[in-house]
């Protein structure tokens, strides 16, 4: 592991970042125009591989499911001669030497990338939704893929089971991972370490228990703690859990006095809605949401939408479905990324489209956590700054989201509340407001670093020292 030394903290990175900021107010105060835009499911019939697929088929989730893109192969069959070979080999390669992730990805997926065209290489290279859910290794920073600081559990949340799978890492909060696969896996995953089949770079971690009995197992605990009054279902995804399991893990939940909120965390309401259009789901869910408010427990889903495209008219009709079956509200819960949605205009216009074109709060924006691969993806938290600034005033209260970095250890920290921060070497401090020492955590343990290609000349020959290793050229070519 590097060490970290310090670094004066004024030079000439204080003057560029001072001109930097200058640019990037006179950027904010540029005007932003809104317009009511209706979602459109974009056509998928521009797939020579979907090319008779019915309408029918195409809202059913097990033929949803059944043709899942699994490898390059299947890519192919499914996009015919649109792309060229050059993608095809640049996405081999990623998987081979790079992804952290396996590939899976639902039809509805695919189809909501290049949404308004016929495929091509150059449109899909470009795409949004393909940077972060089809990774390619030309992606990749081509010098500093992973931060010297990224690790596998980014945020230790395997340290802080107090049961296999149930992370006590707040006083009264608990996540509850009760699955650990997904309906479709996004490359910047931040249970990498857990979630989905191994990759050639990661082999994963495996529960040891048996489902039920892990799933008994949080039970217990829940019952025996009861300063823990908010739980969060998730994994992996909920919707990969069969139905009959959930419902009876949610009615056991249920059962605690001290258990006030419950919150179901699934990517698959953007990424698989067929799911939650199901009969049997909106059924059992209309039970569970049933018994929530006669105990006056709050019931919310939580989704996980990066890019306005994917808000399609059956993403809407899944979330307004899940609020008539009686949850309280369906939020989402999005990932800062470069060259998704990292700028005012394309923040704004997903923020707009979730809440206007299906009803979805806006709800939280994280910076990318520092897992393995990630560094191409992760900004600043000086950028993230900029944008928190940039979008207020133009949301309603209510659906204006929180830009917040997970500090490891400190928790979720809207990004304004940093106690220290050396733009110059891109090490922040932060302070937990809760006591973090049940975990075994001195407080100086509570940093998070931006990505060294963000960095002044003088920050990376900071790193340069740190980690002894000889980052010349790059320092030379990234100036």
């Amino acid at each position: 592991m590097p060490m970290l030394i310090e670094v004066p903290a004024s030079s000439g990175a204080d003057i560029a970042s001072g001109a930097e900021d200058r640019r990037h107010m006179s950027e904010q105060r540029q005007r932003y125009d809104y317009r009511y835009r209706e979602p459109v499911e974009p056509d998928w019939r521009r797939f020579p591989g979907w090319w008779d697929v019915t309408a029918a088929q195409w809202r059913d989730p097990q033929w949803q499911r059944a043709h899942c893109v699994k490898n390059v192969r299947q890519l192919r069959a499914t996009t015919g001669d649109l792309l060229d070979d050059a993608f095809f080999a640049d996405l081999t390669l990623d998987q081979e030497r790079s992804a952290t992730m396996s590939l899976l990805l639902p039809p509805h997926i695919l189809n909501t990338m290049v949404p308004d065209h016929v495929w091509d290489t150059d449109r899909l290279y470009a795409d949004p939704v393909r940077r972060y859910m089809l990774p390619v290794a030309s992606d990749r920073h081509p010098r500093w893929p992973s931060h010297p600081y990224a690790t596998r559990d980014s945020l230790h949340e395997a340290e802080m089971w107090v049961r296999e799978g149930l992370t006590h890492r707040y006083p009264t909060k608990v996540l509850a991972e009760v699955v650990s696969t997904c309906p479709q896996y996004c490359g910047h995953c931040t249970r990498m370490d857990l979630v989905g089949p191994s990759t050639p770079q990661v082999t994963k971690y495996r529960f040891a228990l048996k489902p039920a009995d892990r799933l008994t197992g949080m039970i217990e605990y829940l019952r025996a703690t009861p300063g823990v009054r908010d739980v969060v279902v998730s994994g992996g995804d909920v919707a990969n859990l069969p139905w009959p399991r959930l419902e009876e893990f949610l009615d056991r939940l249920l059962e605690i006095d001290s258990v006030r909120d419950i919150r179901l965390a699934s990517k698959a309401l953007a990424g698989l809605p067929q799911h939650w259009l199901g009969d049997d789901v909106r059924a059992g869910m209309a039970r569970v949401a049933g018994v929530a408010r006669r105990r006056g427990v709050g019931l919310a889903v939580h989704t996980h939408v990066n890019a306005v495209q994917q808000v399609t008219p059956l993403v809407a009709e899944a979330a307004r479905a899940m609020l008539e079956a009686g949850v309280r509200d369906v939020r989402n819960q999005g990932v800062l990324m470069d060259g998704v949605n990292a700028t005012r205009q394309a923040l704004l216009d997903l923020c707009f489209g979730l809440l206007d074109g299906a009803g979805i709060t806006p709800y939280y924006f994280y910076l990318c956590d520092m897992i393995p691969q990630s560094e191409h993806w992760r900004l600043s938290l000086a950028e993230a700054q900029r944008l928190q600034d940039s979008i207020m005033g133009y949301l309603p209260g209510f659906a204006t989201p929180r830009l917040v970095c997970d500090v490891p250890y400190a928790g979720k920290r809207w990004v304004h509340q940093v106690t220290d921060y050396d733009r110059e070497t891109g090490i922040s401090r932060w302070t937990p407001s809760f006591d973090t020492t049940a975990a075994g955590t001195p407080e100086q343990a509570c940093h998070y670093y931006d990505p060294l290609h963000t960095l002044p000349e003088s920050g990376r020959r900071h790193w340069l020292t740190a980690t002894g290793d000889d980052l010349t050229p790059a320092l030379s070519a990234h100036s």
